[in-house]
């Protein structure tokens, strides 16, 4: 569903609604779908697949044409090069002009919808400033919240289409700064799987209410730990390891987990918010209650989020320091959950005071949600881990922490006949 903007901030923002940009960047990418020019007569489709394919397995490069010396073709099919934004590839239809004349009609309907959606959004953008610069007194706003919606919906339609666009959505190039490519991504991770297995575990392992009573979230949060060390090398070898992506719910080894994790977001909202980054273990023994209790492992307040943040996120400032996941000796697995809370203003700073080593013990999220106001039911970013003991947690106590390991065990069970077997049997 696309978010309405307040009225107030409407008209400030026109301009930069109202300019050539989002045209020409539509009309770029109506020229991507273009079709390349068709063979000569002569040439028939397999020769011309064949002469490229040749071609490549020659070791032709197709940027400039040109043979490079002194290499010799590896394979018959060359290598996928991988896309990156800083040199990006336009989409390139699979199929030449005229070898299936059903596809050539396909894009040129899909042309020329897009081309009749765009003057249709340019008509809706001329009313939409036409009733912005009337007097505050005799504006409708009634009629320029209609307007503002036609035109977000349009934006959207005249392009979600063109396969040069979806190409790019779907290839990780996407440009956030257009509403067409936030509209994709997002619903890709809301309907391709991320957010359904996100919400599958959390559930699952009752985060939910364990330790919210909801959660709903908003923003995709990815999260990258160093990968584990290989079965064939000691496990506490030093070597430098890469950083990989966490799916929810896995387990992971503590010694993954010593240095704090890279942050990757995916924000749909434009506009700059605040949000409450905390990592919160749910399963630390709590003897004297003979039950569990939580633990703060991070917290960082006042992160200024958007569509256009860098990502991963910069922590240059730590509000409560990282201490490493160090699951107790003798419990089973601990549930270790990130979480992007929205603070109750978007733009409100708020101070929370950084808590001693001895008050993350104990730490009562509900409480501390409904003291700053932030609700998790709102929106928001969560991930989750899991991780049992090993011999890593041992030094994160002696290094990290500088107290002595506990271990525990399960708790006796009683025999019903401890008083038959203390008394004599046969007296």
């Amino acid at each position: 569903m696309l978010a309405v903007r307040r009225l107030p901030r409407l008209c400030s923002r026109l301009p930069t609604l109202r300019t050539n940009a989002t045209l020409q960047s539509a009309s770029t990418a109506s020229d991507a779908v273009a079709s390349p020019p068709p063979p000569s007569p002569q040439v028939t489709v397999a020769s011309t697949a064949a002469l490229a394919s040749s071609q490549q397995s020659a070791g032709f490069n197709a940027t400039d044409g040109a043979q490079p010396k002194g290499k010799e073709p590896q394979s018959d099919q060359p290598a996928r090069k991988t896309r990156k934004p800083v040199n990006p590839k336009e989409w390139n239809r699979p199929l030449v002009k005229g070898a299936l004349p059903a596809y050539d009609f396909a894009l040129q309907y899909i042309r020329e919808d897009s081309q009749m959606l765009k003057e249709e959004l340019k008509e809706a953008k001329a009313a939409l400033k036409a009733e912005c610069s009337k007097a505050e007194e005799e504006r409708d706003e009634v009629k320029l919240q209609e307007l503002q919606e036609k035109v977000d919906i349009l934006e959207i339609q005249s392009e979600i289409n063109l396969p040069g666009v979806r190409w790019k959505a779907y290839n990780g190039l996407a440009d956030m700064k257009k509403p067409i490519y936030r509209h994709l991504v997002e619903q890709r991770w809301r309907e391709d799987g991320p957010l359904d297995l996100l919400m599958e575990r959390i559930h699952q392992m009752n985060v939910v209410p364990d330790l919210l009573p909801s959660l709903h979230p908003s923003l995709d949060l990815r999260i990258n730990f160093p990968e584990g060390p290989p079965k064939s090398v000691y496990r506490r070898s030093r070597m430098k390891r890469r950083y990989t992506h966490v799916e929810p719910g896995v387990f992971l080894l503590p010694e993954q987990t010593w240095r704090q994790p890279r942050l990757y977001t995916t924000v749909f909202h434009t506009e700059p918010r605040l949000y409450t980054l905390l990592m919160v273990d749910l399963d630390v023994p709590d003897p004297e209650n003979e039950s569990f209790t939580t633990y703060l492992h991070w917290m960082q307040p006042n992160l200024s989020l958007s569509a256009f943040s860098p990502s991963p996120i910069p922590l240059s400032t730590t509000h409560t320091r990282y201490v490493p996941p160090h699951p107790q000796r003798g419990t089973p697995y601990h549930r270790y959950v990130v979480l992007l809370l929205p603070q109750a203003s978007p733009s409100e700073r708020i101070h929370v005071p950084v808590p001693s080593d001895a008050r993350r013990l104990g730490f009562d999220l509900r409480t501390f949600a409904a003291q700053y106001g932030l609700d998790a039911s709102a929106g928001g970013g969560a991930h989750m881990w899991r991780e049992v003991w090993d011999e890593t947690v041992s030094r994160i106590h002696s290094d990290v922490l500088k107290t002595e390991e506990p271990r525990y065990g399960r708790p006796p069970k009683e025999d019903p006949y401890a008083e038959l077997k203390s008394s004599k049997r046969y007296i």
